[in-house]
C-alpha cells in the first residue's frame, strides 16, 4: 500500500514522503490516526499544493525572524548585581532578568527563547543566544557589572551632599535653640 505521510513517523519517514507499507499497518494505524493518506494522483497533487503554500508561509516567518534577529543583535544589556571582591556574583543572572533588561530597551522576548547553557555567575561580558525560530538565532551582548561600584559612586556623591547639607542645618538648629533659652 502506498501512502503519503502527513507528519513525521519514526522509523518510516518524514512529512511529505511517499512510502510503501503493509496494508494492515496503513489501514489500521496510519490512516485512522491521521498520520498518512492514500497516495492517489489526486491526493499527491493536493498535498503538493498544500506543501507549497506552507513553505511560502514558512519563508515569510523566517524572513521576519531574521529581520528581528538583526534588531536584537544590536542590543546590549547591562545588568548590575551584587558581587564579591573576586568578581563572583551573589546568586546568578537569570533569563527573567535578561528579559526585563531587554524590555527596558524596547525589545519584547519570551524568556524561554533565551538559550543559556549555564547560569551567569561572574562579572563580565557574555554573548547569549536567543532562538527566535528553529532556523534563526540571534545573539545579544550582556554585560554584568558589580552593584558595589555603583553604590560607592552614589555614597561618594551623597557624602559630599550630606556635608553641604549638615553645615546649614547645624546653624539653623543653633538659631532655634537661642530664642527658647531667652
Amino acid at each position: 500500500m502506498k501512502l503519503l505521510l502527513k507528519e513525521d513517523v519514526e522509523g518510516l519517514g518524514d512529512c511529505g514522503d511517499e512510502v510503501t507499507v503493509k496494508d494492515g499497518y496503513g489501514r489500521n494505524f496510519l490512516i485512522p490516526n491521521g498520520k498518512a493518506i492514500l497516495a492517489t494522483p489526486r491526493n499527491v497533487k493536493q498535498f503538493n499544493h498544500q506543501k507549497s503554500i506552507v513553505q511560502a508561509r514558512l519563508k515569510k516567518v523566517v524572513a521576519a525572524a531574521q529581520g528581528r534577529a538583526g534588531e536584537i543583535s544590536q542590543v546590549t544589556c547591562v545588568i548590575t548585581k551584587k558581587a564579591g571582591e573576586q568578581g563572583k556574583l551573589f546568586g546568578s543572572v537569570t533569563t527573567q532578568e535578561i528579559v526585563e533588561a531587554l524590555r527596558s530597551k524596547g525589545v519584547e522576548i519570551d524568556r524561554r527563547k533565551i538559550q543559556m547553557k549555564e547560569a551567569i555567575k561572574s562579572l563580565g561580558e557574555f554573548q547569549i543566544p536567543i532562538k527566535l525560530h528553529q532556523d534563526v538565532t540571534a545573539e545579544i551582548k550582556v554585560i554584568v557589572v558589580a552593584a558595589v561600584e555603583v553604590k560607592k559612586e552614589k555614597e561618594a556623591g551623597t557624602e559630599e551632599a550630606e556635608k553641604t547639607e549638615t553645615a546649614p542645618e547645624s546653624e539653623s538648629a543653633d538659631e532655634d535653640k537661642a530664642p527658647e533659652e531667652a
